[in-house]
């Protein structure tokens, strides 16, 4: 135990190159990171976390008696808490089964009140049989997947591309060029949107624990790639069940017991070539009631009883589409384009309750330019981008009419010295 300590202690030093360290006879450790700092500018208010690290589109206008936008306000701030550190652990073998476990974190802390905080990223072990894998813990969504845009920006293509990490339990089955994945997935850091407490009243409208935690039902992805050359190529499907209240407020003020529930289907295709200087990536996803992975959605009311006060949901669905390119091995311009198109509900909804984000945008779409300077070790770069938010008003099929364009301009520097 003692030479581990120290090991581990010589390890946390030694941070020129991946360093690898020997626990013991069958397990080796390698630990990696990164230092990284931004500096981001708004030319308005937007919706965001992190303290606007983390950015997805602008908000919309809300005038003064004087006609003044007061979301039109410029704003500016340099963070270093997306540097991160993290464990790989190789070993030991059980039976056939090789065995390994990641654990990775930085300083993003849980959104913007405790910036600098520790916040666990990944954290999981997997077994390999070769063919055959299994992994349980936390690692990303399923519908994140291999195909990703790389940009500077550290939504990572969000709300466009699903983003966010979950616990699981996944198998994998490799046959030649073929991969089949399933998994089973809960919700933690990142959750569904629903009522912001479980008191029987409905009210509030933010991402917390009740809808899902209520549920009883794990999430349910399942996925299919094709690996070769340089390709991917695949497709997704995602089942989601949530319980938005068991208990509500009906007839005479009376609180009931009710058995509320929602379930929804997403898909998503993929298709992603790397090699030599070039890099190209596309996604495009049909998402209903996909909030929990940084998407726009929700969903409303479309039936409620007079007596017990119980809900009927009806989902929001929306269509997004991204693209990027990027090409280079030191100098990589690279462009990224995104497209969401919000397709209204399900059923017709009863009330202007609503539980999502973005649920009053007709339509997304962004433009993003960077270049970024690659030497060993070393990423520094520049990136552009400005986002146009179509909002309007919701109508009881979801779709959103009468709108006007409210847009962002967006500039982030950064520098990263991995390790």
């Amino acid at each position: 135990m003692k030479k581990i300590t120290l090991s581990l202690m010589a390890a946390l030093v030694a941070v020129s190159g991946m360093a690898q360290i020997k626990l013991g006879k069958d397990v080796n450790l390698k630990i990696y990171g990164h230092v990284r700092t931004d500096i981001y500018y708004n030319s308005r208010d937007n919706v965001q976390s992190v303290d606007g690290l983390f950015y997805s589109y602008p908000k919309d206008e809300v005038l003064d008696p004087n006609g003044n936008d007061i979301n039109g306000s410029d704003n500016s701030n340099m963070y270093a808490v997306y540097s991160r550190m993290g464990f790989d652990f190789a070993g030991p073998m059980i039976g056939k089964a090789k065995t390994s476990a990641k654990i990775e974190f930085d300083f993003r802390g849980n959104g913007n009140d405790n910036l600098s905080a520790l916040r666990l990223r990944h954290a999981y072990f997997n077994f390999d049989w070769g063919k055959n894998k299994i992994l349980v813990g936390q690692t990303s969504h399923p519908f994140f997947g291999d195909v990703s845009p790389q940009i500077l920006n550290l939504n990572t293509g969000s709300p466009f591309q699903p983003f966010g990490r979950a616990p699981q339990i996944r198998y994998r089955h490799n046959s030649g060029a073929l991969q089949l994945q399933a998994a089973a997935v809960w919700q933690s850091q990142f959750k569904s949107h629903g009522p912001t407490a479980d008191d029987g009243t409905g009210k509030g409208n933010a991402r917390n624990q009740y809808p899902h935690k209520n549920s009883n039902i794990p999430e349910l992805a399942l996925g299919l790639d094709y690996k070769a050359n340089g390709w991917i190529a695949g497709v997704g499907i995602d089942l989601l069940s949530i319980a938005p209240r068991t208990k509500a407020i009906g007839a005479e003020d009376k609180t009931y017991k009710v058995d509320e529930r929602l379930t929804t289907v997403s898909y998503e295709a993929h298709l992603k070539y790397q090699k030599d200087k070039l890099f190209f990536a596309a996604k495009s996803v049909l998402g209903s009631n996909f909030t929990h992975t940084s998407m726009l959605g929700g969903y409303g009311i479309k039936a409620e009883d007079a007596k017990t006060g119980e809900r009927e949901y009806t989902p929001f669905r929306n269509s997004s589409n991204w693209i990027n390119i990027v090409y280079g091995k030191k100098w990589k311009p690279g462009v990224f384009l995104g497209y969401i198109k919000n397709l209204g509900t399900a059923d017709d909804m009863i009330s202007s309750t609503v539980y999502g984000t973005g649920t009053n945008i007709d339509q997304l779409w962004t433009a993003t330019f960077e270049l970024t300077y690659n030497v060993p070790h070393w990423k520094i770069g520049a990136e552009y981008n400005y986002t146009s938010a179509d909002y309007g008003k919701t109508q009881k099929n979801g779709k959103v009419t009468d709108t006007h364009a409210v847009g962002n301009n967006r500039l982030v520097l950064s520098a990263t010295y991995s390790f």
